[in-house]
Order: C-alpha cells, then structure tokens, then sequence
C-alpha cells in the first residue's frame, strides 16, 4: 500500500509479552541471574482482610503469583525456585483455615501438574510431609513421580517445614550413621550436615524474597541462607507479580557479594 508514493511499512505492536521478554533480556544482560531464588510468601491473610474478603481468599489469591512468579523464573534462567508455603507453624492456625489450605494444595497441585510438564519444571517437596493429609501426600507424590525426570527448573515447596526442624533432622541422620559405623566421627564436617539437609544435592539460595513487609527469616532455610542476599518487599504476597521479582533481581544484582573474604583493591 502507497500513499503519495512512499510505502508504508506495517509495524509490529509492542505487546505485554514482548515488553515482558524485553525486561527479561535486559536483566540477563545488565548482571548475574541468580541460580536459585527462595521466597517466603506472606501476607495472604491481611490481602484479604484489606479487601474485606475471607482469609482463604488471599490464599487462592496468592496461587496465582505463585503461577506467575514460577513461569518468570524458569523463563529467566533460574534453576531452582523455592517457596514457603506451609509451615511447621502454620498447623497451629484454626483448624478451618487449614482444611482449606490443604484443599487448596490438592487442587492446585492437580491443575498445574500438566503445565509443570509441558515448561519442563520438575516439583519437588521439602519438610515433613508425613504431617500432611493423606489425599495431599498421594497428590504431591504423583506430582513429583510425574515431573522426576523433567530437566528444567526444580520447583520446591516447603510444606510442613521448618529450619530447625530439617537440622535437627540431619543430625539424628547423622547420629544414626555414626552409630552403625558408616561414617567417622571425625567427618561430621559441614558437607556431611549439608548432604543430610532436604536440599541435598542443590545450591544454597542466592536471593531470598519476602512479601508482606515484614524483617526476618521464621525458621526458613536457617542453613542454607549462610550467605544468601535478602529481599524484602513491602507488599503482600497476592500484589507479587513478576514485575516485583524483576526488581528484587535488579536489586540482587547491584549487591557486592564477598562470602566473608575481603576483595583486593591494588
């Protein structure tokens, strides 16, 4: 098509998607994606409340950055993303707002397990899982059967979790080994605590994100997050979308991590 003799070129709208993928580029080119990203996910309860709405509403609520957040992790390169979801803590809360996690758990973990597959993420659980319900124990372990062999991000979700739970837990391991003689005394080392941990085989957290405004770690990971950088976002966790995490990147990637050693200036 002309118009007074020039040619009119059609141009491609810029989309949501393709804004998306440009936001992503330019992270992967300004620093350092981080290998693997730990979120504690808080504030369902006062999103809710906020809205005048049920407490359980915030929960299906944060499903949903939870679906987000996990898509724009495997699709920037993280290779393993973990998520505190349900705590050693949290069996303490009324008893109906538990029932109703654990039904949200099932559904969601039956709806996403075809998506999980075809994006190649593999589901993996951390914590003791004996604690939860039988129907979310069958459904989680069929999730994980499925998506064992998937070579794509590794999805943690720490269910029944807590730090000191998991230490003292590799440490009756431990204790139990040295008693049957298959492994010295002497190399009760931090490899060997490591080795026992539920993230066995995985590298410690880059980056830990926590919603909700709040400061501190709540028995999370008290291990693993040794050296890793933290993140607090003051917003709760259903408003945590992948435009938020692409900060915390950002912010992870202006950060000067020294593990403890001093850099040489001269």
């Amino acid at each position: 098509m002309t118009e007074q003799g020039t040619e009119t070129v059609p141009t491609t709208p810029v989309t949501e998607a393709t804004s998306d993928k440009q936001a992503q580029q330019t992270l992967r080119e300004r620093g350092p994606i981080p290998r693997h990203v730990a979120i504690i996910m808080d504030g369902n309860g006062r999103w809710a409340r906020e809205q005048g709405r049920a407490r359980v509403t915030g929960h299906r609520e944060g499903v949903e950055s939870v679906r987000d957040i996990t898509e724009a992790a495997r699709e920037l390169g993280v290779s393993y993303l973990t998520l505190y979801t349900f705590s050693t803590e949290n069996w303490q809360r009324p008893r109906k707002e538990v029932n109703a996690l654990m039904r949200l758990l099932v559904k969601t973990t039956r709806n996403e397990l075809k998506t999980l597959s075809r994006n190649g993420v593999r589901l993996n659980a951390l914590g003791d899982l004996s604690q939860l319900p039988p129907d979310a124990q069958k459904e989680l372990q069929f999730a994980m059967d499925e998506t064992a062999t998937n070579t794509g991000m590794t999805l943690n979700l720490a269910l029944s979790y807590s730090g000191r739970w998991e230490i003292a837990r590799a440490a009756r391991l431990l204790a139990l080994e040295v008693a049957r003689g298959a492994i010295d005394e002497k190399d009760l080392d931090e490899d060997a605590v490591s080795r026992h941990l539920s993230t066995s085989g995985m590298p410690d957290p880059d980056l830990l994100i926590r919603t909700g405004g709040e400061f501190r770690i709540s028995n999370f990971l008290l291990w693993q997050l040794a050296y890793t950088e933290l993140y607090f976002a003051d917003c709760y966790w259903p408003e945590f979308r992948r435009e938020k995490l692409y900060q915390a990147i950002a912010d992870f990637q202006d950060r000067d991590r020294r593990f403890g050693t001093v850099k040489d200036d001269g």
